[in-house]
């Protein structure tokens, strides 16, 4: 496999890339399925691997390919007959294939992902015709080596008109000994003749324990999985990036603030605007945006459950959101103004509005979602 340029659109800044990870959490289920259709000899040749984004899809394409690489057909016509079912997809860290992925030498994997436009020198945002049509040639190439062909398409959601028909064409008529591996986060913007040609594989978001343990792999300090995991929605990636940006700071200072409900704490708001408003730093503006959505969404979820979320994602929320969403009424009030003063901070955030005013006004519209939606 030739990967001479060094773009990877599918790196996360500060996690190792999904073919550098050696171990996968919280997906037992999707590996055992998996492993159970190679064992049986029901191996399709189009997987579909689905779930939000950032819980470990591309990892298990990658230890997917390394391990049908690694281990290739048997006809069962050995000594000994057919070598017995696996049990795990893992390899030994020494393996040849393993080492050979690693250094993007191996002739038999296949990624397709955005690449760089040759013309202009930019990246591309979308798979374009070309990298498809590039797989005729692969499998070409490879069917001398013999064993399996895999490809991993990271992710198929990227796919333009043009190549994802290119791509249908070759789930229907699939090469001997040829596996794609298809990674979505959202399955139903596919064709759906794409999705039908394949068997799909859906991950579910990490518990805090998982959620731990992957982040340790990563080398990723954590003190409070599980408000880690309430935030990111299971998903490592944006664990990491929550971490990263001071995300859970941010939270419980929202969640403090809002403590001081019904008439808001000015001076504790203008503190928290200045600090998310500070000049050079737009992340952390982005930032806020993000759990500001996220506390509107969760007390809206309260109100609609008529109980709080069950893992508290900063002290306090759970006995604050029955305060503030105590009825289906209110809830809906809180996700009107989720809706409607995201929508602003958005706009004023583009036409360069005054940060510290638009987190300010939002902040104080706090004070009575129903009248800040009039």
């Amino acid at each position: 496999m030739a990967e001479p340029e060094l773009y990877e659109p599918d790196r996360i800044d500060g996690a190792p890339h999904p073919r550098e990870t050696a171990r996968l959490f919280g997906q037992d289920a999707a590996e055992a399925a998996f492993l159970d259709a190679l064992g049986s000899g029901r191996l399709h040749h189009g997987w579909l691997l689905t779930g939000p984004q950032g819980v470990g899809k591309a990892t298990l394409a990658w230890k997917i390919a390394a391990h049908l690489i690694a281990n290739p057909p048997d006809d069962g016509g050995g000594l000994f007959g057919a070598p017995e079912p696996a049990t795990s997809l893992d390899l030994p860290p020494d393996h040849p294939v393993l080492r050979r992925i690693l250094a993007g030498s191996e002739p038999s994997l296949k990624l397709v992902r955005p690449t760089v436009n040759e013309k202009t020198g930019r990246p591309r945002t979308e798979i374009v015709v070309e990298d498809v049509r590039d797989l005729a040639g692969f499998f070409h190439l490879s069917a001398t080596e013999g064993g399996r062909r895999v490809v991993i398409v990271d992710s198929a959601d990227l796919l333009n008109t043009s190549a994802a028909n290119a791509l249908l064409k070759m789930l229907e008529e699939p090469p001997a000994n040829a596996v794609l591996l298809l990674i979505s986060h959202a399955p139903s913007r596919l064709l759906p003749t794409i999705r039908s040609r394949c068997r799909t594989l859906r991950l579910a978001p990490l518990g805090p324990d998982d959620m731990a343990r992957a982040l340790d792999q990563a080398e990723v300090t954590v003190d409070n999985p599980v408000a880690v995991a309430e935030l990111s929605g299971g998903s490592v990636g944006t664990a990491i990036r929550l971490i990263d940006g001071g995300g859970l700071d941010l939270y419980a200072a929202i969640v403090k603030l809002a403590g001081t409900l019904p008439r808001i704490d000015r001076r504790q708001a203008l503190a928290l605007a200045d600090h998310v408003a500070q000049r050079g730093k737009e992340a952390r503006f982005d930032m806020f945006l993000d759990m500001m959505d996220l506390f509107l969404a969760r007390l809206a979820r309260t109100g609609a459950a008529g109980i709080p979320p069950a893992q508290q994602a900063a002290p306090g929320e759970a006995t604050l959101m029955v305060r503030l969403a105590p009825d289906a009424a209110s809830g809906r009030a809180w996700a009107q103004l989720a809706q409607t003063q995201g929508a602003r901070l958005r706009h004023g955030r583009a036409v360069n509005l005054d940060p510290a005013a638009l987190v300010l006004d939002t902040l104080l519209k706090l004070q009575d979602p129903n009248r800040a939606l009039t």
